[in-house]
């Protein structure tokens, strides 16, 4: 793909999109903008990942600024994530760099990978709530050390998943803590994810770029539009309730993930 057939006004405004939803939310990077990538504009599944990695860990950047201007960001949980993501990522890079992530078998078993975490995605969702309601009695008694070692358990799963399929970081991360870390204001569980979604992307996006599955004039483009939509984003968070983005996002992810899968 060349340059001027990449900059395109597709392009930005599918990031424009995407970085105000993750602004708002947190989540929604991976989870739309690689099936927006594979779906309708029809990039290799692996090229849409990799290039989607190094997206999210610039978008996220501005959108971490943002919140640690506004102090909704808690640097523990953040370290805690990071220190259990990063090796992993790294270590699935190794693993993943013994195949052709480019070839057509690949590609499929990308999709289907992503169609499985986009079903995962909206569901937690759909039920985290109630989710929230049945465990969150039980992880009110665990300690301090305990909810450490589970957040970096947490960032081990994150690394692998992240770089396979660049989604989780976002609605499964936002789950993750909020159960782990009940008291937590929701505004600083959002932050903090995002301030974690970065390191993360970015050690999983050079890892793809040295694997050849990075498309940069796609890249500039997307984030052309992504970064002021994930500041509108991060300020409009505040303000947008919750309970009306989840549930479109929900039914969104429901079906683009049924479409990959099958």
């Amino acid at each position: 793909m060349g340059l001027f057939s990449a900059v395109s006004p597709m392009f930005m405004l599918s990031g424009f999109i995407v970085g105000l939803l993750v602004g708002q939310t947190g989540m929604g990077g991976g989870s739309l903008m690689t099936p927006i990538l594979v779906l309708i504009f029809g990039i290799h599944p692996a090229t849409a990942v990799g290039t989607d990695l190094l997206y999210a860990s610039a978008t996220k950047g501005v959108g971490t600024l943002v919140h640690g201007l506004n102090h909704t960001i808690n640097w523990r949980i953040t370290r805690r994530l990071a220190s259990g993501s990063v090796p992993s990522t790294v270590i699935t890079l190794l693993v993943i760099s013994h195949y052709n992530i480019t070839g057509a078998t690949s590609g499929r078993i990308i999709s289907l990978l992503l169609g499985i975490m986009l079903l995962l995605t909206a569901l937690s969702l759909i039920f985290r709530q109630r989710f929230l309601a049945l465990v969150g009695p039980a992880l009110e008694r665990i300690t301090n050390k305990q909810a450490a070692r589970l957040t970096v358990a947490t960032g081990v799963s994150l690394g692998v998943l992240v770089t396979l399929s660049s989604v989780g970081a976002g609605a499964l991360g936002v789950t993750a803590l909020l159960i782990l870390y009940p008291r937590v204001p929701m505004a600083v569980i959002v932050g903090s994810d995002i301030a974690h979604a970065v390191p993360l992307t970015l050690v999983a996006g050079i890892g793809h770029w040295w694997l050849g599955s990075v498309d940069w004039p796609l890249l500039m483009s997307l984030l052309s539009g992504s970064i002021p939509g994930i500041v509108l984003g991060s300020y409009l968070s505040a303000h947008v309730p919750d309970a009306v983005l989840r549930p479109i996002l929900a039914a969104t992810l429901c079906v683009v993930g049924g479409r990959l899968v099958l």
